[in-house]
């Protein structure tokens, strides 16, 4: 994807950035900025302390969202809950943001 200019025929406008990287974020197949946070800034919250402690989401492209765990069990486990989880982070953003679970065992 290259740089271009705005258009001649948006007025010259501002636009908000939020407006602006949701756009960018829709060209490239990952979900808007409000999905991403819920995702990535709210993973505790959202999965819980005990996940979050041996999980961590590493990206998320066209529904797909890799984790990062510190143990094979724990894969294991994410792999048993991960229905729970998509249902979680999909209530959690207000859309269907995550359609499945992709989980890797990676040690520090």
């Amino acid at each position: 994807m290259t740089w271009r200019p705005s258009r001649p025929d948006d007025g010259g406008e501002p636009r908000a950035l939020k407006d602006s990287l949701d756009g960018f974020a829709r060209r490239l197949g990952v979900p808007e900025a409000a999905g991403l946070a819920v995702v990535f800034s709210h993973w505790e919250e959202v999965v819980g302390a005990s996940v979050a402690a041996h999980a961590r989401p590493v990206s998320l492209v066209k529904g797909a969202l890799v984790v990062a765990v510190d143990q094979p069990g724990w894969a294991t486990q994410l792999k048993f809950l991960a229905p729970r989880l998509v249902e979680r982070i999909n209530a959690s953003a207000g859309d269907a943001v995550v359609d499945r679970l992709e989980v890797r065992v990676e040690t520090r």
